[in-house]
């Protein structure tokens, strides 16, 4: 009997998710990519940067690092990539997304199928009455299974499962975003350790070529031949470039120290960069094409920005579903019965549709609708200024990128006089035809052009390296073992059942909302 009710109230259920298209409709406004009618015409300069030759293949910006032909810096994104705290939170989290696609999915079946069921024992028995005593017990039981399955008339559980799919794909692209970071960061921070390390190392030259000026004035003054002024000036310019060296070491500790964080280490030092005769790279921007803004919107920070406004429309639909009905199939089996010989069970089935509608709500829907839409209105306008801003960004740093070559021209020129000036300055004074002043101005000039050279190689570095940050580059689709540790999935696992959920997640690169 109770099967023959259960397979009665599956027949029902499955007759109405057939009617159920045809009198479904789905609230809300659909997704709409958004505009941003200010780049129509923006096109970058990033073409005049290109240096390919004939036959040339361009840069792959998934790699652009390879651009300094740095092995070194190679194996260091490697590491960042698989041991980046910040990067393993990024992979967890689109496995987090996965799980509520999943709760969001579940609403296309019956919300309610619920099992209860008791049994009891029943001992009665009278005491001090005039009556003969009595004593009755019994066994009393119940099974109940009910089923309600709330129809998406209005699109509500559309429109959330939509939602969810958009927010899990804003977690890749948000995954991708973060390996665009990592790799900038990583070569930003690359090179100004090595910057720091080739400023001490000049400056410990420039040291000891006046602490030998200051040797010789010593001996000279010891002897006469010189004025205590002369040896008191080349004493302070010793010590004074003796005393930028600590601030440059602990530039380079802390640069060192931050490296070490992107790696998963802990502070310390890193082996792979010891080698302290290092030759900052002589580069430029390499197989860059025009980028119109069609191309600028596959950043994927903007194509997150995307997702997560195609997340917040569909939230529109949803409170627009509570203006009406909710309209619900209910199906109950129920079994029951006792001891008693008179009465052994009963079985009951109920069967039929039912409905809620909040009549008045004073204005919380329409309320709740304009919060929703507010919001999306929000996102809106931060994915035209994030547009906005990512144009900017390149353009500065294309700009950064011309202008620190140029520089490097002039500092170099300036360099060479430098260095000239001084050889000059030391044969007119050994000759006796200039003063010890023009020797200690002479080299203050050729430490201060060495400096400024670096700094400004480092620079130009650092602006080819936001250059392509800008660009969006740096960014692989990672397979599971790369979105997170095998150690850490098989603890997630050992910990809780996650089914297929852990398994890779297919992406469709091209996917858009």
């Amino acid at each position: 009997m109770l099967r023959h009710l259960t397979l009665t109230l599956r027949r029902i259920l499955l007759a109405a998710s057939a009617m159920l298209p045809a009198a479904c409709t789905t609230l809300g406004p659909d997704y709409q990519e958004p505009s941003v009618t200010s780049l129509d015409d923006w096109k970058t300069d990033t073409a005049q940067l290109t240096s390919l030759e004939d036959g040339e293949a361009p840069l792959d910006l998934r790699f652009w690092w390879h651009l300094f032909n740095d092995p070194v810096l190679n194996r260091l994104i490697d590491e960042a990539r698989h041991n980046n705290p910040s990067l393993r939170i990024a992979g967890l989290r689109i496995y987090e997304s996965r799980a509520i696609l999943g709760i969001a999915g579940a609403s296309r079946y019956p919300q309610l199928q619920q099992a209860s069921g008791a049994i009891s024992y029943v001992n009665t028995k009278g005491h001090n009455g005039a009556t003969p005593l009595q004593r009755e017990h019994f066994s009393a039981y119940r099974a109940d299974l009910s089923v309600a399955w709330e129809l998406d008339f209005w699109g509500r559980f559309q429109r959330s499962i939509e939602s969810a799919d958009a927010a899990f794909f804003a977690s890749v692209s948000n995954q991708q975003d973060a390996q665009v970071l990592l790799s900038a960061q990583m070569a930003d921070l690359y090179f100004a350790f090595r910057t720091a390390e080739a400023r001490i190392n000049i400056a410990r030259r420039n040291a000891e070529i006046q602490k030998r000026s200051y040797e010789i004035t010593e001996k000279r003054f010891k002897n006469g031949e010189d004025s205590e002024l002369d040896l008191q000036q080349a004493k302070s310019q010793y010590l004074a470039t003796l005393s930028s060296i600590p601030s440059l070491e602990i530039t380079l500790g802390q640069t060192r120290n931050a490296i070490s964080v992107l790696l998963g280490r802990a502070p310390g030092d890193i082996l792979e960069i010891t080698n302290s005769d290092y030759q900052l790279p002589l580069i430029s921007p390499s197989g860059l094409v025009d980028m119109p803004a069609s191309l600028l919107m596959r950043r994927p920070d903007i194509r997150a920005a995307a997702w997560q406004i195609a997340a917040q429309s569909a939230q529109i639909g949803i409170a627009e579903a509570d203006y009406y009905p909710a309209i619900t199939l209910l199906g109950t089996v129920g079994l029951s019965g006792n001891s008693l010989g008179d009465n052994p069970y009963t079985d009951s089935l109920g069967l039929g549709p039912a409905f809620t509608w909040n009549i008045f709500d004073y204005g919380r829907i329409a309320n709740n609708i304009r919060v929703q839409d507010a919001r999306l209105q929000q996102l809106i306008e931060q994915y035209q200024g994030l547009v906005l801003q990512a144009a900017r960004e390149i353009d500065d740093a294309g700009y950064s990128v011309t202008k620190t070559a140029e520089q490097d021209l002039l500092i170099n020129q300036s360099y060479e006089a430098a260095d000239r000036a001084l050889k000059i300055a030391n044969t007119r004074y050994q000759e006796g035809y200039a003063g010890f002043q023009r020797v200690l101005d002479a080299q203050r000039a050729l430490f201060t052009q060495s400096d400024r050279r670096l700094v400004n190689q480092g620079q130009h570095i650092s602006a080819v390296i936001n250059l392509y940050k800008a660009l969006g580059g740096g960014w692989v689709e990672m397979s599971e073992d790369q979105l997170v540790p095998e150690e850490t999935i098989n603890t997630m696992k050992a910990r809780s059942d996650w089914g297929e959920l852990l398994d890779p997640p297919h992406i469709e690169e091209t996917a858009e909302p």
